[in-house]
């Protein structure tokens, strides 16, 4: 249904500097550089970031984020801990969120701009 999806970023070098290592736990990398956007994914790029040197800082009751499915809770651990450790800061702690019509395990973090980012798995039991 959806092909890709894209940030804008205030810094490219410093907001590639938080996705890489946070998209590299959920098995993307850095596929395409271009003067003013990167490309991540797995076999073609699925996320991008684009400078925006003007944009304002996302303001956190904005309401988006963008979700990436993860395969294990081990890889939302990853994804967290890499986006805290390269800049980012938490916005859900990686933990179980059941509700009434499923059960799933995500993190939730802002980038250097304020863009907040899920990682996501649905364990089994």
């Amino acid at each position: 249904m959806i092909d890709h999806v894209s940030v804008g970023v205030r810094d490219l070098d410093r907001a590639a500097r938080f996705y890489e290592p946070a998209l590299a736990a959920l098995g993307l990398s850095r596929l395409v550089t271009r003067p003013a956007t990167i490309g991540f994914g797995k076999a073609y790029p699925e996320f991008w970031i684009n400078l925006r040197a003007a944009m304002a800082q996302v303001p956190h009751e904005s309401g988006t984020h963008i979700c990436l499915r993860a395969k294990t809770t081990a890889e939302v651990d990853a994804f967290h801990a890499a986006a805290l450790s390269s800049g980012g800061r938490s916005d859900g702690a990686p933990g179980l969120r059941p509700h009434d019509r499923v059960r799933y395990y995500a993190a939730f973090v802002l980038d250097p701009d304020g863009n907040r980012i899920e990682a996501v798995t649905f364990p089994s039991g």
